[in-house]
Protein backbone atom coordinates (compact mmCIF):
# COMPACT_ATOMS: atom_id res chain seq x y z
CA UNK A 1 0.00 0.00 0.00
CA UNK A 2 2.70 2.50 0.90
CA UNK A 3 4.62 1.65 -2.22
CA UNK A 4 1.26 2.04 -4.53
CA UNK A 5 0.37 5.68 -2.44
CA UNK A 6 4.35 6.52 -3.14
CA UNK A 7 4.67 6.89 0.51
CA UNK A 8 8.39 6.74 1.30
CA UNK A 9 8.83 7.77 4.74
CA UNK A 10 6.49 4.63 5.44
CA UNK A 11 8.97 2.54 2.73
CA UNK A 12 11.74 3.00 4.80
CA UNK A 13 10.00 2.67 8.03
CA UNK A 14 8.54 -0.76 7.05
CA UNK A 15 11.61 -2.10 5.09
CA UNK A 16 13.37 -1.51 8.14
CA UNK A 17 11.49 -4.41 9.77
CA UNK A 18 12.14 -6.47 7.43
CA UNK A 19 9.71 -7.79 4.34
CA UNK A 20 11.41 -5.88 2.04
CA UNK A 21 9.97 -8.57 -1.04
CA UNK A 22 6.60 -9.34 0.79
CA UNK A 23 4.39 -10.66 -1.73
CA UNK A 24 0.56 -9.98 -2.60
CA UNK A 25 -2.32 -12.26 -4.19
CA UNK A 26 -0.98 -11.46 -7.59
CA UNK A 27 2.64 -12.67 -6.40
CA UNK A 28 3.69 -8.59 -6.87
CA UNK A 29 6.32 -7.01 -4.45
CA UNK A 30 6.19 -3.46 -3.63
CA UNK A 31 8.51 -2.91 -6.69
CA UNK A 32 6.01 -4.38 -8.78
CA UNK A 33 3.34 -2.18 -7.74
CA UNK A 34 5.60 1.01 -7.54
CA UNK A 35 6.37 0.32 -10.80
CA UNK A 36 3.11 0.01 -12.08
CA UNK A 37 1.50 3.39 -10.24
CA UNK A 38 4.50 5.57 -11.95
CA UNK A 39 5.42 6.21 -7.71
CA UNK A 40 9.26 6.58 -9.10
CA UNK A 41 10.23 8.21 -5.32
CA UNK A 42 8.73 4.70 -3.89
CA UNK A 43 10.91 2.85 -6.47
CA UNK A 44 13.62 4.21 -5.60
CA UNK A 45 13.80 3.89 -2.08
CA UNK A 46 12.94 0.35 -2.14
CA UNK A 47 15.93 -0.28 -4.86
CA UNK A 48 17.90 2.15 -2.29
CA UNK A 49 16.71 -0.60 0.57
CA UNK A 50 17.50 -3.33 -1.78
CA UNK A 51 14.42 -4.88 -3.47
CA UNK A 52 15.35 -7.81 -5.40
CA UNK A 53 14.40 -5.95 -9.14
CA UNK A 54 14.57 -9.70 -10.59
CA UNK A 55 11.59 -11.21 -9.05
CA UNK A 56 8.72 -12.18 -11.30
CA UNK A 57 5.06 -11.44 -10.25
CA UNK A 58 2.46 -14.31 -10.94
CA UNK A 59 2.32 -13.21 -14.84
CA UNK A 60 6.35 -13.37 -14.76
CA UNK A 61 6.73 -9.53 -15.13
CA UNK A 62 9.79 -8.04 -13.39
CA UNK A 63 9.60 -4.50 -12.52
CA UNK A 64 11.57 -3.80 -16.01
CA UNK A 65 9.21 -5.37 -17.94
CA UNK A 66 6.33 -3.67 -16.23
CA UNK A 67 7.88 -0.39 -17.02
CA UNK A 68 8.70 -0.98 -20.53
CA UNK A 69 4.84 -2.52 -21.06
CA UNK A 70 3.47 1.35 -19.72
CA UNK A 71 5.66 3.34 -22.24
CA UNK A 72 7.15 4.65 -18.79
CA UNK A 73 11.01 5.46 -19.64
CA UNK A 74 11.72 7.86 -16.50
CA UNK A 75 10.72 5.01 -14.56
CA UNK A 76 12.81 2.59 -16.29
CA UNK A 77 15.31 4.44 -16.75
CA UNK A 78 15.32 4.54 -12.75
CA UNK A 79 15.06 0.89 -12.23
CA UNK A 80 18.20 0.55 -14.66
CA UNK A 81 20.60 2.96 -13.16
CA UNK A 82 19.40 1.06 -9.60
CA UNK A 83 20.59 -2.13 -11.28
CA UNK A 84 17.81 -3.70 -12.99
CA UNK A 85 18.68 -5.91 -16.06
CA UNK A 86 17.02 -5.48 -19.36
CA UNK A 87 18.00 -9.20 -19.74
CA UNK A 88 15.64 -11.27 -17.70
CA UNK A 89 13.18 -14.07 -19.76
CA UNK A 90 9.45 -12.91 -18.24
CA UNK A 91 5.87 -12.92 -19.19
CA UNK A 92 3.94 -16.58 -20.11
CA UNK A 93 5.95 -16.26 -23.44
CA UNK A 94 9.14 -16.12 -22.46
CA UNK A 95 10.21 -12.99 -23.99
CA UNK A 96 11.80 -10.08 -23.02
CA UNK A 97 11.43 -6.34 -21.57
CA UNK A 98 12.71 -5.32 -25.44
CA UNK A 99 9.71 -7.96 -27.46
CA UNK A 100 7.10 -6.64 -25.10
CA UNK A 101 7.73 -3.10 -25.34
CA UNK A 102 8.61 -3.94 -29.42
CA UNK A 103 5.37 -4.79 -30.22
CA UNK A 104 3.42 -1.78 -28.54
CA UNK A 105 5.95 0.68 -30.71
CA UNK A 106 7.23 2.08 -27.49
CA UNK A 107 10.24 3.07 -29.71
CA UNK A 108 12.11 5.17 -26.67
CA UNK A 109 11.66 2.64 -24.63
CA UNK A 110 13.31 0.81 -26.99
CA UNK A 111 16.13 2.79 -27.51
CA UNK A 112 16.81 2.62 -23.63
CA UNK A 113 16.42 -0.67 -23.45
CA UNK A 114 18.84 -1.58 -26.37
CA UNK A 115 21.14 0.42 -24.72
CA UNK A 116 20.85 -1.36 -21.65
CA UNK A 117 22.14 -4.27 -23.30
CA UNK A 118 18.61 -5.83 -23.75
CA UNK A 119 18.76 -9.68 -26.29
CA UNK A 120 18.16 -8.14 -29.80
CA UNK A 121 17.42 -11.38 -31.01
CA UNK A 122 15.84 -13.60 -27.90
CA UNK A 123 13.57 -15.69 -29.54
CA UNK A 124 9.93 -15.60 -27.39
CA UNK A 125 8.14 -19.20 -27.30
CA UNK A 126 5.77 -18.20 -30.42
CA UNK A 127 8.94 -18.00 -31.87
CA UNK A 128 9.08 -14.62 -32.70
CA UNK A 129 11.76 -11.80 -32.03
CA UNK A 130 11.12 -7.87 -31.42
CA UNK A 131 11.93 -7.69 -34.57
CA UNK A 132 9.25 -10.02 -35.28
CA UNK A 133 6.49 -8.29 -32.71
CA UNK A 134 6.79 -5.13 -34.25
CA UNK A 135 5.87 -6.03 -37.58
CA UNK A 136 3.56 -8.73 -36.82
CA UNK A 137 1.85 -6.69 -33.73
CA UNK A 138 2.42 -3.62 -34.87
CA UNK A 139 0.12 -1.42 -36.83
CA UNK A 140 3.28 -0.11 -39.35
CA UNK A 141 2.61 3.20 -38.16
CA UNK A 142 4.89 5.47 -36.74
CA UNK A 143 6.04 4.42 -33.30
CA UNK A 144 6.61 0.38 -34.76
CA UNK A 145 8.76 1.98 -37.80
CA UNK A 146 10.76 3.82 -35.16
CA UNK A 147 10.83 0.68 -32.99
CA UNK A 148 12.04 -1.51 -36.19
CA UNK A 149 14.87 1.81 -36.95
CA UNK A 150 16.14 0.98 -33.49
CA UNK A 151 15.99 -2.38 -33.58
CA UNK A 152 18.05 -2.33 -37.09
CA UNK A 153 20.41 -0.21 -36.26
CA UNK A 154 21.08 -1.72 -32.76
CA UNK A 155 22.09 -4.69 -35.19
CA UNK A 156 19.21 -6.86 -34.59
CA UNK A 157 18.73 -10.09 -36.79
CA UNK A 158 16.76 -9.95 -40.13
CA UNK A 159 17.28 -13.58 -40.66
CA UNK A 160 15.35 -14.81 -37.74
CA UNK A 161 11.96 -16.58 -39.15
CA UNK A 162 8.59 -16.96 -37.03
CA UNK A 163 7.77 -20.76 -36.76
CA UNK A 164 6.33 -20.52 -40.33
CA UNK A 165 9.56 -19.35 -41.61
CA UNK A 166 8.45 -16.01 -42.21
CA UNK A 167 11.45 -13.46 -42.22
CA UNK A 168 10.25 -9.44 -40.85
CA UNK A 169 10.64 -8.57 -44.80
CA UNK A 170 8.27 -11.11 -45.86
CA UNK A 171 5.60 -10.71 -42.72
CA UNK A 172 6.44 -6.77 -43.62
CA UNK A 173 5.63 -7.55 -47.49
CA UNK A 174 2.28 -9.58 -46.28
CA UNK A 175 0.91 -6.81 -44.29
CA UNK A 176 1.32 -4.01 -46.75
CA UNK A 177 3.97 -2.10 -44.65
CA UNK A 178 5.78 -0.48 -47.05
CA UNK A 179 7.45 2.03 -45.18
CA UNK A 180 8.91 -1.26 -42.95
CA UNK A 181 9.41 -2.86 -46.10
CA UNK A 182 11.67 -0.31 -47.51
CA UNK A 183 13.67 0.12 -44.25
CA UNK A 184 14.71 -4.22 -44.18
CA UNK A 185 15.47 -3.93 -47.83
CA UNK A 186 17.67 -0.69 -46.82
CA UNK A 187 19.29 -3.26 -44.38
CA UNK A 188 20.17 -5.94 -46.38
CA UNK A 189 16.87 -7.97 -45.36
CA UNK A 190 16.01 -11.23 -47.52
Amino acid sequence: AAAARGDVAAIERLTAAGGLDARDGHGRTPLHVATFARQRGAAKALLAAGADHALLDDDRYDAVTIAAVADDDETLALLLAGGASAKLVTSRYDGTALIAAAHLGHDGVIRRLIAAGAPLDHVNNLHWTAMIESIVLGDGGQHHQATLAALLGAGASTALADRGGRTPLALARDRGYGAMVRMLEAAGAR
